[in-house]
């Protein structure tokens, strides 16, 4: 996948929320690095695919690409601010949920701490494996991530 049609996006609207919000010369590295991590454990809520004690089922596929799109944004994010960016190769992907979310969120933690090209391509990589995991196409990916790109756009327009 072709992944610089993302990164323009998320540039305009990065740098459509911090005119918006005045956050000019204000670094968000920490800000998104915490909010990925909830948007992952979202997303895992969503999935529900950790609660054995449960049997209701995982949320609607639509509400958890949501979620997942949620989350890439802020990887996306992440990569423009510290001029990192996903190179696309193939791998082998686990078909077991909870190990993909531990693995997303031990990549995440230990991009933290690294911040740099090598971490930040575990984690991307990681990422789009619980994607995989979790039935996501790049076709669907592709589509919510515009959607909810818009929609992002808007809110900002509106005063989220």
């Amino acid at each position: 996948m072709n992944w610089d049609a993302f990164y323009d996006s998320q540039a305009q609207l990065d740098a459509h929320i911090v005119k918006k919000q005045n956050l000019e010369n204000t670094s968000m590295v920490e800000d998104k690095l915490l909010a990925l991590f909830v948007e992952v454990g979202e997303l895992a809520n969503e999935t529900r695919c950790f609660k054995f004690w449960s049997t209701k089922p995982s949320s609607d596929q639509s509400v958890v690409l949501e979620e997942y799109v949620d989350g890439l944004h802020f990887i996306l994010s992440l990569g423009l601010d510290l001029d990192l960016r996903y190179r696309s190769r193939s791998f082998n992907y686990t078909t077991e949920k909870t190990e993909a979310f531990l693995d997303v969120f031990t990549s995440i933690e230990q991009f933290k701490h690294d911040k740099d090209n090598r971490s930040y391509q575990r984690m991307f990589e990681n990422y789009l494996i619980l994607g995989q995991t979790l039935g996501i196409t790049e076709r669907d990916l592709q589509k919510a991530y515009e959607e909810k790109n818009k929609v992002n756009f808007q809110r900002q327009d509106q005063g989220y």
